[in-house]
């Protein structure tokens, strides 16, 4: 950038940033707000494990007499039947107590949730009433010993009695004791359990079914053992235990039977005659957890940016020269360099999250290929974001020097409960192979067996097609300028949000092709399916990160494309580059590498993030306070107004 930064207004409604933020459903995150205001929520600091688990039960309990659970469920069973507000209100929570997140993504979102995406109307009305109003506490009985991610390997199994019209739920073995399962070790009187299913001589693959756990007394049922996983290193406010059945039996009815049923005779039917799409189409269901988590990681980290913020306006070290005044830390560059890159990107991850909770709301249940488009994005923003949230809040910790090691100051305890978002809900890695596996799926549909060259010629026809409807031709010639692989467009505005586009759009494109290439040539080369997936898993991770940075700086570009005030368009917009070129920067050697950048062009990124943290500098505050998190929520004495 040659030129200097054009300036902001002077006055900008901190309010009307709120505003673009809280989205389609403000009127949500305001009542959430309000009642994330209650004393009961206001966090606290050194509780014991038992005394934490009370307290979280208590809020949990505070938040079923409102709306907020009740947004999840179908209105034919008291709910109001919007899944986006569900999502929003979740969210919000994360402001508050990961744990109470946690406890209420358990109860509503997965127990709950399954139930109502699994189940049938009998089901519904059987069950559903009584989660939302938490008669009826659950678990959601996955994960195993021995099996996380790899769900069809679960060893619990579901046999069919036909004699008694009942299943019979078994525990086989120590690796197949569900475990790490919250609301089961203290409150949790039911569980959905994942079982391998078992009819006749037939196995049909996992299914879920209800099972009771506790009786009315709290005690476990007959061949229920549960245990508790007791202190973690984080969210001890969620009572995680383990569960193990000993032939226990439960009645036909127990199974959540909207993709595969039993009849009393013993027969197995399901509308989905193959077995692994009938599998990967149940787990979609469930796509609305993943979806939350990355969000409420959002959440976590708006609340270590507010108090790291804050307190370097406030800190000051060491005086300037011929003066007695210190200098505040956020007005050195290496401090702003800390905070503000990441504090761009949590604006453009959130973004992100409000057009994925959109498609979550809007996508039809039977639009099979709009659904995998939402769980590619699903996962890839919850893997993305969720590690972003972990680099930022151990970021904002280093930031605030010894103030932010006290656990007062909240930043650890937000660093402890976050931890295991990375790995819950979908390990991250996984998650990314999972993305990448399905772009190259979608890849080999839309170009087949293309060489190079005409694959090259096809993803420039593509670009093409988004361009003319994002921006017109001006931005159509640049972006197909920009499709050249060897062109470094040293003379393009480094500002320019079409050339930004063009340049993660490229590399997601260029990555995928090679990843393409790679795998076709692994397989023509007669090795194992194993062997190529493994062999090439550094490029899958590279196509799936490609692919969501270039997704996320779409959606931050699309948002401030709808603001109508000029002021905050201008201030986002600001926000946006430095999103942009952080991001561009963190990976300029694979842009050197492959000729997008030259030395010179590589050198003015960086002055150009160096510019744009000093002119927002003024700004950080204020794009904080945005973020609207309740004051009595951030009780960390270094953050107070």
């Amino acid at each position: 950038m040659s030129e200097p930064l054009p300036a902001l207004p002077p006055d900008i409604d901190v309010d009307a940033i709120t505003r673009v933020l809280d989205g389609r459903w403000r009127h949500v995150r305001v009542a959430a707000r309000e009642l994330l205001r209650d004393p009961l929520m206001t966090p606290r600091i050194g509780q014991t494990m038992v005394e934490h688990r009370a307290r979280v039960k208590e809020q949990l309990s505070a938040i079923a007499l409102t709306d907020i659970p009740k947004y999840l469920f179908p209105k034919e069973v008291g709910g109001l039947g919007d899944t986006g507000g569900a999502v929003s209100g979740f969210e919000m929570q994360a402001h508050a107590d990961l744990s109470l997140l946690v406890k209420s993504g358990v109860q509503w979102g997965l127990f709950g949730g399954t139930i109502r995406n699994l189940g049938n109307n009998d089901h519904h009305e059987r069950y559903l009433a009584d989660v939302m109003s938490l008669r009826l506490m659950g678990c959601f009985a996955m994960t195993e010993t021995g099996h996380g991610s790899d769900v069809q390997s679960i060893g619990t199994t579901a046999t069919y009695d036909a004699a008694a019209e009942e299943f019979v739920i078994h525990t086989p073995d120590e690796q197949s004791t569900k475990n790490y399962i919250g609301n089961a070790a203290c409150d949790g009187q039911a569980a959905v359990v994942f079982a391998q299913l078992h009819v006749g001589d037939d196995s049909h693959g996992v299914h879920a079914l209800v099972v009771p756990i506790r009786d009315g007394a709290g005690n476990p049922m007959t061949g229920v053992t549960i245990g508790d996983d007791g202190l973690k290193a984080g969210l001890n406010g969620v009572d995680n235990g383990r569960l193990s059945f000993n032939q226990v039996r439960v009645p036909r009815s127990a199974l959540l039977d909207r993709f595969g049923a039993v009849s009393a005779e013993g027969v197995y039917s399901s509308p989905i005659d193959n077995a692994n799409r009938r599998f990967f189409t149940m787990l979609g269901t469930l796509v609305q957890g993943r979806i939350s988590i990355a969000g409420a990681a959002v959440s976590a980290t708006k609340n270590a940016l507010t108090i790291a913020v804050r307190y370097g306006n406030r800190r000051r070290q060491f005086k300037a020269p011929d003066s007695d005044t210190e200098i505040a830390v956020l007005d050195y560059l290496a401090h702003q360099r800390a905070l503000l890159p990441a504090l761009a990107s949590t604006y453009a991850f959130s973004f992100a999250q409000a057009e994925l909770v959109a498609e979550l709301n809007d996508v039809p249940r039977d639009d099979d290929e709009a659904r995998r488009r939402l769980e590619t994005f699903a996962a890839g923003l919850k893997a993305a974001s969720t590690w972003h949230a972990s680099a930022t809040i151990q970021t904002c910790r280093e930031a605030c020097g010894g103030a932010g090691y006290l656990a007062e100051n909240q930043l650890v305890g937000l660093r402890a409960d976050l931890d295991v978002f990375t790995t819950f809900e979908g390990d991250n890695t996984v998650l990314f192979q999972l993305v990448a596996k399905t772009l190259l799926t979608s890849y080999q549909a839309e170009f087949g067996e293309l060489d190079t060259l005409g694959t090259v010629r096809l993803v420039a026809e593509q670009l093409a097609e988004i361009v003319i409807e994002r921006s017109g031709a001006r931005g159509l010639i640049q972006r197909l300028v920009d499709a050249v692989p060897n062109r470094s467009a040293d003379e393009t505005d480094l500002l320019d949000r079409e050339h930004q586009l063009a340049l993660l759009g490229w590399r997601e494109n260029h990555v995928l092709e090679g990843l393409a290439r790679r795998m076709r040539k692994g397989f023509e080369s007669d090795k194992e399916p194993f062997d190529v997936f493994n062999d090439a898993q550094d490029h899958l991770l590279m196509a799936a990160r490609a692919h969501i940075e270039a997704r996320v700086l779409e959606a931050f570009d699309a948002a401030i494309a709808t603001v109508d005030d000029p002021a905050v368009a201008a201030l986002l917009s600001r926000v946006c580059d430095l999103h942009a070129l952080a991001t561009i920067e963190r990976d300029r050697a694979w842009f050197l590498e492959h000729n997008r950048l030259t030395p010179a062009r590589s050198k003015a990124v960086t002055s150009a993030v160096n510019e744009l943290c000093q002119n927002l500098r003024p700004y950080a505050e204020l794009l904080v306070d945005a973020f609207g998190i309740p004051d009595e929520l951030i009780i960390a004495p270094i953050a107070a107004r």
